[in-house]
């Protein structure tokens, strides 16, 4: 596998997680404040700062789409760089400490955010 096929699986592993530990969330949001429709639990995790852990994992995911929509392709620098950028975020470096307990709870709560963790935490070395 190549540098940008292995970011692109990345990325895709990157959504599952997020879309995994933001279901996670819900269910527990939703346990304290009731049944919510999609648009009042897509504006809590806009607006309410005990959401914002996820948007490290949402703002990377965009960023790497951003580097595969490039026209002119991708430069192997940007591919490294992004590419750290996933390392770093599975493993858990440079977050504070309420990102870091944040994403521990949601590995220790759900086998499939754990599962998902591994595969990433594997991918990214892969490429160390």
């Amino acid at each position: 596998m190549n540098k940008k096929e292995r970011l692109k699986a990345c990325r895709d592993l990157l959504l599952k997680l997020h879309k995994t530990m933001v279901d996670l969330e819900r269910e527990f949001y939703e346990g304290i404040h009731g049944q919510q429709t999609a648009g009042q639990f897509l504006n809590a995790l806009l607006e309410n700062d005990d959401f914002s852990w996820l948007r490290r994992f949402s703002m990377l995911i965009v960023e790497i789409d951003e580097l595969f929509d490039q026209k002119d392709g991708i430069a192997e620098g940007d591919i490294d760089a992004a590419h750290a950028k996933v390392a770093e975020l599975v493993r858990m470096e440079g977050g504070d400490d309420y990102f870091v307990d944040k994403y521990k709870f949601a590995l220790q709560h759900s086998v499939e955010a754990a599962s998902l963790q591994s595969e990433l935490r594997s991918l990214t070395a892969a490429e160390s």
